[in-house]
């Protein structure tokens, strides 16, 4: 745990270094903080149960942003399928 912010942001930024893609799942502040930090170039994928999540993250200015207002369980049971 980094209690201080600015070296907590530090460390996020250099975690994300390289992502192409970010799957946020029904985590409101944490999906929105890393929404904040990572460059617009990076789809995002939000899905959560509360549909101002992934309002909040689709309005950050990305074009590559995806919202998705369901289960988290059901998205998971699905993706899971779909992939296999």
């Amino acid at each position: 745990m980094i209690t201080d912010t600015v070296l907590a942001q530090k460390a996020y930024l250099e975690a994300l270094e390289g992502a192409g893609c970010c799957l946020m799942l029904a985590s409101a502040l944490h999906s929105i903080a890393i929404g904040n930090l990572l460059p617009a170039r990076v789809r995002t994928i939000c899905v959560d149960m509360v549909e101002s999540v992934p309002v909040k993250l689709g309005n950050r200015g990305s074009m590559q942003a995806i919202g998705l207002v369901t289960d988290v369980g059901y998205f998971l049971e699905r993706l899971r399928s779909e992939l296999q």
